[in-house]
C-alpha cells in the first residue's frame, strides 16, 4: 500500500511529460506553418492573377477565391524598411480581390500585383492603381502608386530606357522608361490623361527619408523608347 503514492507520482510525471511533448510539437508545427505562409502566401495574388488570365471567361467571373499555388516564390524584402515588412506580413491573411495586373521591372527585380485603389491594405500588399487614371489594357495614362520603403524602394536605381512590363488579364504590354521627375505632392499634372498608352509610377521621395517625405518621385514610361540624345 505504501507504494501507491509513488506509483501515482510517477504516473502523473509521465502524463506531464507527454502533455509537454505534445504541446511542443503543436507549437513547432504552428511556427513552421506561419513561416511557410509568410514565404509562400506573399505571391498569392500573382499566382491567382495568372490562373485568372489563363482561365475561360466563365471561370474568370468567379475567380476571386481561387487558391494560390504553394510553390510560389517569396517576395524579396531585402531593401524594405522593417516596419513595412511587418505591415506586409499582416496583410497576408486578408482577403484580397484578384489584381488588375502584374507590374514587372526585370532589371530591378520588381514583380508586384497591381490592385484597385491606394488604401493602406492595398499599398502594404502590393501597389495600387490611382483612381481616375486609365485601367490596365486601356489607352491612356495608368497611374500606379507604391510605398518608397516597400515594393517601390528599388525605383531608386531606375534609369531612362529601363523596361517595364504590365500584364493585364487581356494583354501584356512592354513600356520603356522615358522620364524621371521630382515633384511636389500637389503637382497632379503627372497623372493627366495621355493619347497613347503610358504608365506613371508614383512614390514618395527621398527614399530613405525619416517621417513624411516632402516630394514625389515620378517614373513615366511609354510604349516607345526615349529618343537617344
Amino acid at each position: 500500500m505504501k507504494g501507491h503514492p509513488e506509483i501515482a507520482r510517477r504516473s502523473w510525471l509521465r502524463v506531464v511529460q507527454i502533455v509537454s511533448m505534445v504541446l511542443g510539437i503543436i507549437l513547432l508545427g504552428w511556427y513552421l506553418v506561419a513561416r511557410g505562409h509568410s514565404f509562400f502566401a506573399s505571391r498569392a495574388a500573382i499566382e491567382r492573377f495568372e490562373q485568372v488570365r489563363s482561365a475561360p471567361i466563365e471561370v474568370i467571373r468567379h475567380s476571386s477565391a481561387t487558391a494560390a499555388s504553394p510553390s510560389a516564390l517569396p517576395v524579396n524584402t531585402t531593401l524594405w524598411a522593417k516596419g513595412r515588412v511587418e505591415e506586409f506580413q499582416q496583410t497576408l491573411l486578408a482577403n484580397m480581390d484578384t489584381p488588375l495586373a502584374i507590374l514587372r521591372i526585370p532589371r530591378l527585380d520588381i514583380e508586384v500585383p497591381v490592385f484597385e485603389g491606394t488604401d493602406d491594405l492595398v499599398l502594404n500588399r502590393g501597389v495600387g492603381r490611382i483612381v481616375g487614371t486609365a485601367l490596365p489594357g486601356e489607352v491612356g495614362n495608368i497611374g500606379i502608386a507604391g510605398h518608397r520603403d516597400g515594393f517601390f524602394r528599388p525605383l531608386k536605381d531606375i534609369a531612362v530606357g529601363d523596361t517595364l512590363v504590365l500584364e493585364s488579364t487581356s494583354e501584356t504590354t512592354t513600356f520603356f522608361v522615358t522620364e524621371l521627375h521630382l515633384v511636389d505632392p500637389s503637382d497632379v499634372w503627372v497623372l493627366a490623361p495621355t493619347d497613347s498608352p503610358s504608365v506613371t509610377l508614383v512614390t514618395c521621395y527621398p527614399f530613405y527619408f525619416v517621417g513624411s517625405a516632402p516630394q514625389r518621385f515620378i517614373v513615366r514610361a511609354s510604349t516607345s523608347p526615349a529618343p537617344r540624345s
